[in-house]
């Protein structure tokens, strides 16, 4: 198999919507890329939903503030996005937090991009009514932003960015600030760390949080503890705004903090 251009794979068309996968796989079939096959699959979708189930006890259970945050960024879109605007969802998931607060916003265009197949499904299932084109891209969000070309109004991402090394951060701004043309909000929601606090300090923060998260079992928790030793890089608040102006955003500002004080919402625009 080949890696290529991408290809769009309709997986529902509706009045107001047309979604689409971004098949990042060109040349093979729908049904080859689509529905996956033998023990592999098997074991990766049970992962996949053991991961969603976990997922969705934390947002059922405002255990990341989720309400909140998605509060505060639909309070941002009402003062500052333009009429009709277009909405870039980067690591979008299942896009149901989202898919909630824009349903009934005078939203203009919705682009979504997730490398997970699955969650893309999912996503296309809580997107389905948007009252705007809707398209679904599977696709590293990364490389995606990197080659970004289509006009967009607000360009968001949630609990993803800090994935990346330093110089991947550094990189998507300016591939956010490019995209925006010079206008727009780029609005990340990301783990923070105090001033002068190390990574260490902030996961043993987490690990202090268990008693809080009991909607989680034991194992699910230890899971997540898991998962952020290996993948979480989190940065000082002065960093996450100094990347924004360096990458060529004039106003960075701190929206919100987490009540655990465990992630800031922030704003870069120009």
């Amino acid at each position: 198999m080949h890696w290529g251009r991408s290809a769009r794979i309709p997986i529902s068309d509706h009045a107001h919507s047309r979604i689409y996968l971004e098949d990042v796989m060109a040349g093979s079939s729908n049904e080859t890329t689509l529905v996956r096959a033998g023990d592999d699959a098997v074991g990766s979708q049970d992962m996949f939903n053991k991961e969603l189930q976990t997922y969705r006890k934390i947002v059922g259970a405002n255990l990341m503030f989720h309400r909140e945050v998605y509060g505060v960024l639909r309070d941002l879109l009402v003062e500052h996005a333009p009429a009709s605007f277009r909405f870039l969802d980067i690591a979008c998931g299942d896009a149901s937090a989202s898919a909630a607060m824009l349903k009934t916003m005078a939203i203009g265009n919705y682009v979504g991009i997730d490398l997970s197949e699955a969650s893309l499904r999912l996503a296309a299932r809580e997107l389905d009514g948007m009252p705007c084109p809707v398209e679904l891209q599977c696709n590293d969000f990364a490389q995606a932003m990197a080659k970004w070309s289509e006009p967009v109004d607000v360009i968001w991402i949630g609990m993803s960015l800090h994935h990346l090394p330093a110089t991947g951060k550094a990189q998507l701004m300016h591939d956010a600030h490019r995209a925006l043309g010079g206008k727009g909000m780029f609005i990340i929601w990301e783990p923070a760390l105090f001033e002068g606090e190390e990574r260490l300090s902030w996961l043993a923060r987490f690990s202090l949080l268990r008693d809080e998260w009991s909607a989680v079992s034991d194992e699910e928790f230890a899971s997540m503890e898991r998962h952020m030793r290996l993948a979480d890089f989190p940065e000082t608040v002065g960093t996450w705004l100094g990347m924004g102006t360096d990458a060529g955003f004039s106003q960075a500002e701190e929206i919100f903090m987490m009540p655990n004080e465990m992630g800031r919402v922030f704003r870069f625009s120009n």
